[in-house]
Formats: structure tokens, sequence, C-alpha cells
């Protein structure tokens, strides 16, 4: 077993401390806890009068910097270059840059480097992994209790979504093949929206629609209000086939103890209290869908621009995003109206969506605040520190340090195998097992609910990243951190190579001076220097959250 000294430097952003770990056995190692460059509380005030004026680049801008005026609130400065690329790659494509594409885009001078690095996220294959994965958490893709879709319908299933983004299907074309299809759930995807409703009742599945595509909490309307709107969802049924776990999904006007096509037809009120038409045998799932993604519809397109800039953003204009209620108001109304207006008129693109919200200063925001106000973050006033996402930080994890995850499905037929090389971004179902996952918060896809996903900090996660076997054979055996360990060069390249590697940036003057003083108090082993910088930028707030 081996003891090392730290020495211990104190500047101005960052420190060094000892931490010892290690399991009985095996030998202990010493780690590095830096601290980083962002701050995870509000700074002393500045007069806004002596800080430079962020300038409205968009609309959004506009109707944000116009609100933070009126309340007297001055929004931060605009974040730095590193700053950027890592959070662009981070909230589009749920990925890390590397270090040469962190390298080349902190260099370039261009003018429109941020634009154009934004349209080429838009199309790297990760981003429809990522945001498959959000989907996947809303659709509630699932093949174990309480979900129970079982592992070909959730392959199934997931392809669909994931193709849908990769292609771009428009929203209101997305939500309809949702709600209107019929089949095999094997067979047509879509049909496992219904499958996935822990309850194949009228009401439950009204509740489940009106959270997914509306925002809605349903359960807390009137009884009579729910009732009619369960009614365009009581003619579905469920039929089994010969083969295993299949399901068929379809419209059925002859359904036995339900009502009756004529029935149907004179009790099925729309939400917002106006009375459907339905023709005689008509499908009843075909009218409230249309009904739904019109654009005059209250709820469908406001639901979706809340999400998106809630997803981008770290809180929505009207929070929570899936609590969307007349007591419930926008922070800001006019930015929420614009926004809506835009999908609309981009027949409901959500690339259009996206490339608006990123282009804006108001993305761009630093995340240290200018003031303590609590309305400067329900008035985006900064970017907030949030965790990654579960699955995000293991795949940054793996990809900065070569090695990969092992997953395994608790269900043996049909066993789900999962390549090695496999994303967790990627990952279908929700069953797969993994402590890691399970520790780091990610979503049980139970409910469809945005709060099943747990971004907080626990002390399990600090003990895990700083003293598990699981995070110390990824810095010592991974094939990626070894080559930078062996490359050639001095203490100063091997501190960029890492800090561009881990962190997205170039490493400061001072941080370069206490890598290079923990060198010589460590004789100039490489290996020893390169593990513990490796193990402290890790555990870094600077690495486990967005900033």
């Amino acid at each position: 077993m081996r003891i090392k000294a730290i020495l211990l430097f104190l500047f101005a952003v960052f420190f060094l401390s000892l931490v010892s770990s290690g399991d009985q056995g095996k030998p202990k190692l010493a780690s590095v806890s830096i601290k980083p460059a962002v701050k995870e509380s509000a700074p002393s005030q500045t007069p806004p009068s002596s800080l430079p004026d962020v300038k409205a680049k968009n609309k959004i801008d506009e109707f944000v910097l116009a609100k933070l005026k009126e309340l007297g609130i001055p929004p931060a400065r605009l974040c730095s270059d590193h700053e950027f690329i890592r959070r662009v790659y981070l909230d589009v494509i749920g990925t890390l840059p590397t270090a040469q594409e962190a390298r080349t885009f902190i260099l370039d001078k261009g003018p429109n480097k941020h634009s154009t690095l934004i349209e080429h996220l838009l199309e790297r294959q990760e981003f429809a992994d990522y945001w498959a994965m959000k989907w996947s958490d809303l659709l509630r893709v699932k093949a174990e209790f309480p979900i129970n879709l079982w592992p070909n319908a959730v392959q199934a299933y997931h392809r669909w979504i994931r193709t849908s983004i990769k292609k771009n299907l428009p929203y209101d074309r997305f939500v309809r093949e949702l709600l209107v299809s019929s089949g095999s759930n094997f067979r047509v995807p879509q049909v496992n929206f219904y499958r996935a409703i822990q309850s194949k009742e009228p009401e439950a599945i009204a509740q489940a629609v009106a959270l997914t595509f509306m925002g809605v909490r349903a359960e807390n309307w009137e009884k009579d209000r729910l009732s009619d709107m369960a009614a365009f969802f009581s003619q579905i049924v469920y039929k089994s086939t010969g083969e295993w776990k299949e399901e068929i999904v379809c419209f059925d006007p002859n359904k036995a103890g339900a009502l009756s096509t004529e029935s149907v037809a004179l009790s099925t009120i729309f939400p917002d209290g106006t009375r459907a038409r339905l023709s005689h045998g008509q499908d009843p799932r075909e009218v409230f869908a249309d009904w739904l993604i019109a654009p005059k519809n209250p709820w469908f397109t406001r639901n979706i621009v809340n999400r998106i800039w809630s997803w981008l953003l770290g809180r929505g204009i009207i929070h929570e995003p899936d609590d969307i209620r007349p007591d419930n108001p926008p922070s800001n109304p006019e930015l929420l109206a614009f926004l809506e207006k835009e999908l609309i008129g981009a027949h409901y693109d959500l690339k259009h969506l996206y490339r608006l919200i990123l282009n804006s200063n108001t993305y761009r925001l630093s995340s240290v605040p200018r003031t303590n106000k609590p309305a400067g973050q329900a008035n985006f006033s900064y970017y907030p520190l949030r965790q990654l996402e579960a699955e995000v930080l293991i795949d940054a994890l793996n990809q900065i340090t070569g090695t990969t995850e092992k997953y395994s499905s608790a269900i043996p037929e049909p066993f789900t195998f999962i390549p090695a090389e496999q994303r967790s971004i990627a990952l279908a179902d929700g069953s797969i097992t993994s402590s890691f996952l399970e520790m780091f918060g990610r979503s049980s896809r139970d409910t469809g609910l945005e709060s099943e996903r747990n971004n907080s900090p626990t002390s399990a996660q600090r003990l895990h990243l700083l003293n598990s076997s699981h995070i110390q054979r990824k810095i010592e055996q991974g094939r990626k951190l070894r080559n930078l360990m062996q490359a050639k060069g001095n203490m100063r390249q091997l501190a960029t190579r890492f800090y561009l590697t881990i962190l997205s940036r170039f490493p400061t003057n001072e941080e370069v001076k206490i890598v290079e003083a923990y060198s010589k108090s460590n004789r100039g082993n490489k290996r020893i220097v390169a593990v513990d910088l490796a193990w402290a930028l890790i555990n870094s707030a600077e690495f486990l959250y967005r900033h």
C-alpha cells in the first residue's frame, strides 16, 4: 500500500485537498479535488452600470431582457466559448465534445462559429439518441413491471421514436400517429402508447394523454370533465395473438361494456368545453387527435414549447412543465406566445424551435448570476446549474477514459443483448439493470412525469465517484486515459490534454502550476500525477454539472 502526501495550494478559484480511497487488499489512491471555475452560489452583486449590457440577438432576447428590465434584474454576462461548447454539446446531444472538438472551437475566430456548431449538432446521430431518451421517459418505454411492454415491443417502440426524431417528423404528426394507430404492438410501434399506460380504463388513458400532450394533470379535473374526455378512448380494445406477448390494439365500435357509437357521439366533449362531431362508426380517437393538434388548441403547442424550453434552459416558462393550469401562469407570457406562434408557423418543425432558443443570447448567458433576487431564476437571468443525467454522466466517464459499461436484461425470454459499445443515452429499455444509473437518478418510466428523473446530488453518488473500484478501474485501466498518460510532453502539456479531454477547456496558468508542483512532490512520477489529476477533475463540480 502507498500513501502520498499532497501539497496544499490555495488560489482564488480552486484548491487542493487530500482524499484517500481504497478497498481492502488494493492500493490506496490519493485524489486531488480542484474547485471548478464555475461558481455554485451567487457572487456579490456588481452595479449593473459597471458591466456591459447583453444585447438582444433575436426576439427571444427582446422578450427576456424586457422582462428583466421591468423587474430591475441585470442579466448575467455571456458565457465563454469553452463554457458554450460544453453546454451546447450536453444540451443538444447529451455528449461531451472531444478534446480536439473543444480545442478547434475555442481557437476558432470565425464570427458564425456558434450557429455553425448548433447546425452541426442538430444533424449528429447522438441528437436522435439523446432526444429519444427524453421522449422514452415521457412515453414510458419499459419492458418490465409495472409497464410490461416486454422486450420486443420496447425495441420496436424506441426504434420508431428515434427514427421520428432523426427524420424530424413534424410534432403534430408524431402525436397524431401515437393517438390513432391500430395494430400489433410488435409491428405498429405507435400503439404501444396505449399499452404503456398502467390501466386500460378510459379515464386512465385520458389522464395519460392530457399529461403527455397537454401538460395537464387531469386527475385534478372535475369528474364530469374527465369522463367527457375519457369517452374518446372508451372503444379501444386489446386482443392477444398466438405470438408470445403480442397484442393488437385497435378501435372496436362494438366493444362489450363500452358506450355505443351513438352514446359516444352524444357524450364526447373536448376539454375546452366544445362538443365533438362524430360520424357513424368513426373512431373517436381521430376526432380527438384532430382537435388536439389544431393550432388554435389552447394546450398542445404551449405544452411542447414549454417542455423544450425547460429541457434546454433548466426551467419551464410555466414551471413545472407538466403542470399547466390557470393558477400556474407563465413567468413571461409574451415569450411563450411568441414561441408558440413560431412553432405553428414552422408547421411543428421542432428543430426550428431548437435553433431559435440555442442561437439566442439568453441561452448563452453565464451560469454566474449578477443578483440574488429569486425572480432572476424564474425569468432566465442566467443559465442554471444542473447535474448531468445518469446516462449522460456514465457516457461522459466512458468517453474520457475509453471504457465501456456492461448492461443486462432481467427478462430471459427474449433476452435483450446490449453491445459493449452501446451508449447509455441510446438504451431503449428503462428496465435494463444498472446500479450506477439507479444511483444517479434515471427515470423509472412508470408515470410519464418529468419528476421521475432525479438529478439531485446525494452522498452515495459522491462516495461512488470518490471511492468506488468502478471509477478507479476506469481511471487506471481506461485505454484513452492511459494513452494520454503515456504521451510525450511536459507537465503543462499533460495538464492541457487532461483539461481539454475532461473539462473541455485549457487549464489556467495557476492550474498548470499546481500540476507542476504536485509533480515535484511526487518526484516527477507522471503516472501518479495523471491518475490523481483525472480523479480530481472527474470529481469537480465543473465536470459533474451543466454550467
